[in-house]
C-alpha cells in the first residue's frame, strides 16, 4: 500500500492501476480492500472493515479514501470533491460539460453506455494541454456513475487513450484507460478541518505527455 495519510478515522491511499477496489463473487481476493484489511490486522490488530469511499475503476489510478468506522464513512459519503486527469483521443476544445444519462446495457457485463433509460450523469472537462492528436484534461464530476468519465468521453468521440473497452487506441505507453484521480478535498468528519490530498501523475501518463514534449514537475504541474 502506498499510504498518503492515516489517522484513527481515515486511510488515504495512492491506488495503482490494475487492482480492483472491492472483492466480487468471481474474484474474492487480491483486491485493495483485502490489502487494507490485512494492513489493519498487522499494524493495529483489528478485524474492523475499512470502507472505500467513492470507488475507482480497476484501471484507474490515484487518491482513494478508506473510512475506518461507520461514522466516518457516513459523513464522507457523497461529500468528497475529486479532480481527475485524463488523456483523451483527438484534439478537444477548451472546456465543456457532458450531461448524458448512463445505463448498463447487459447485466452480465461491466460495460456502460449513454441512454435515456439511464441515471443522471454530469461531467465537466477542461483542456490543460494539446498533445499529438491527444488532449490532456482536468475533469470534475457532479455524479459518480460507474465508468462515468470513460463513457462520457467516448460518447463525445474522444475516448480515453488506452481504453479498449470503449474503443480507444492503445499507445506504446498506455495499455489501460488514461485516467487518474489526482486530488481529493473534503472536511474531516471528526476534526472538521478541510483536507486535500494529491497523488502524482503515474509513470505511464507522464511518458505519454513527455512524448509530446511536456514535462511533469515535482508539484504535479505540466510544463
Amino acid at each position: 500500500l502506498e499510504i498518503i495519510f492515516e489517522d484513527e478515522d481515515l486511510l488515504v491511499i495512492n491506488k495503482p492501476s490494475g487492482i480492483s477496489v472491492h472483492p466480487t463473487f468471481n474474484h474474492p481476493n487480491g483486491t485493495l480492500c483485502n490489502a487494507v484489511a490485512n494492513y489493519l490486522l498487522k499494524t493495529q490488530n483489528t478485524h474492523a472493515a475499512a470502507r472505500a469511499i467513492g470507488r475507482l475503476d480497476k484501471v484507474t489510478s490515484g487518491v482513494l479514501i478508506f473510512a475506518k468506522n461507520a461514522y466516518t464513512a457516513s459523513r464522507l459519503n457523497g461529500n468528497i470533491e475529486k479532480i481527475y486527469n485524463a488523456i483523451a483521443y483527438g484534439n478537444m476544445g477548451e472546456s465543456g460539460t457532458v450531461d448524458a444519462p448512463i445505463y448498463r446495457p447487459d447485466s452480465g457485463k461491466t460495460i456502460r453506455a449513454v441512454g435515456e433509460q439511464g441515471d443522471k450523469a454530469i461531467t465537466h472537462w477542461r483542456t490543460i494541454a494539446h498533445l499529438d492528436n491527444e488532449t490532456f484534461l482536468e475533469i470534475r464530476t457532479e455524479t459518480g456513475r460507474t465508468h462515468q468519465i470513460r463513457v462520457h468521453c467516448a460518447h463525445i468521440s474522444h475516448p480515453l487513450m488506452g481504453d479498449e473497452m470503449y474503443d480507444a487506441p492503445l499507445t506504446e505507453n498506455l495499455k489501460r484507460a488514461a485516467l487518474h484521480c489526482r486530488q481529493v478535498t473534503f472536511t474531516h468528519p471528526v476534526t472538521e478541518k478541510e483536507m486535500t490530498f494529491v497523488a502524482p501523475i503515474p509513470d505511464d501518463m507522464k511518458k505519454e505527455l513527455e512524448k509530446s514534449g511536456f514535462f511533469v514537475d515535482k508539484q504535479n504541474n505540466i510544463c
